[in-house]
């Protein structure tokens, strides 16, 4: 019967995010992997900045983005068309 591999534990930040970041720690800070940040540079989605051939993210730019991503309940999103009295 073959062997299982393990699945290795995601590493974690230590200490906390630098201002700027590469994919690397992007991935960390977002707790997914490189290749679904490089989809989402692909697509525009993430704030980005190339230099060379590397990508660097601003976190507070990245903070901003997350929170732009949030989904609310309906009934949180709308806004009463009339002012009850």
């Amino acid at each position: 019967m073959p062997r299982r591999k393990k699945r290795a534990a995601r590493k974690q930040l230590s200490g906390p995010p630098p201002e700027v970041m590469d994919i690397k720690t992007l991935a960390l800070y977002l707790g997914m992997g490189r290749s679904k940040i490089y989809n989402l540079i692909r697509q525009k989605k993430v704030p980005a900045s190339r230099i060379g051939r590397q990508y660097r993210f601003s976190r507070p730019l990245v903070d901003q983005w997350l929170k732009e991503q949030l989904i609310l309940r309906p009934e949180e999103s709308q806004m009463p068309l009339f002012k009850t009295k």
